[in-house]
């Protein structure tokens, strides 16, 4: 592995009963780099994300996280590597508020006690910094103005938003967001885009977003796109190539 992937993926595969859900996949992902990983429904992708994140442990394969073999890891010793994620069906606490849910501390999301993840930082100060930090990228994400209501009151989309605020709290080196600007209105979805785009710029972070709308992107300024079907690789390359491939859209329409 070379000193610039953050991510690198090799011969993977992993299978739910009779049904190989990924075959044999392998990609890297650069430092700085922001990627769609698109494909219909069923393809693999989100299988390939769990694998990622630790809540899955494939049949066969590697996974480097910033070099070191995660293959076997659990989830919250994958995050303490520098990586966090979201989730396609989000999974905020309902019974707490939008603030609270976001003030949960990211090492912390997997695990039970969440009242003390909450009362982490040691000063008043640290806090405050927090705090603000939090409202700052509610109003980034379009959201502020749902910060103290209960996260079980607060629409999909929003929830959407919330999760992906959460993400960026801890400043992750990877950052995996699963389908998150589904249901969002176009306008802000573009919007965060950009946010992602300047963040991959600025701070070197690397981002994997699973898309399923292949219009959508297309249209964004992501650095490569790598198609899945049926569990394999079908190509990767930049949006102009994969728009040319007649084999993506053939995978689309199922045909």
């Amino acid at each position: 592995m070379t000193n610039n992937n953050r991510i690198e993926i090799k011969n993977l595969s992993h299978n739910f009963g009779g049904i190989q859900a990924i075959k044999n996949i392998s990609f890297n992902i650069n430092k700085g780099e922001l990627v769609g990983l698109i494909g219909p429904n069923g393809c693999g992708k989100s299988t390939t994300f769990n694998c990622l994140s630790g809540l899955i442990k494939p049949a066969k394969g590697n996974i480097y996280i910033n070099g070191i073999n995660v293959s076997s890891c659990r989830p919250d010793q994958i995050q303490k590597l520098g990586m966090t994620r979201t989730f396609q069906h989000t999974r905020l606490w309902k019974e707490m508020t939008v603030i609270e849910n976001i003030l949960v501390s990211e090492n912390n999301q997997f695990s039970p006690n969440v009242i003390k993840s909450i009362l982490l930082p040691n000063s008043r100060s640290e806090e405050r910094d927090r705090v603000d930090k939090a409202f700052d990228l509610l109003e980034l994400l379009g959201v502020s103005k749902v910060a103290h209501n209960l996260a079980g009151n607060i629409s999909g989309g929003q929830s959407k938003l919330v999760d992906i605020a959460r993400a960026m709290m801890s400043e992750p080196d990877i950052i995996l967001l699963d389908e998150p600007v589904a249901g969002v209105a176009n306008d802000l979805a573009e919007k965060i885009f950009v946010y992602l785009r300047n963040l991959v710029t600025n701070n070197d972070t690397t981002i994997l977003v699973i898309e399923h709308n292949m219009d959508f992107i297309l249209r964004t300024d992501v650095d490569k796109i790598i198609v899945m079907n049926m569990g394999e690789i079908l190509m990767e390359g930049t949006s102009n190539e994969v728009r040319k491939n007649k084999s993506v859209a053939q995978a689309y329409l199922g045909s």
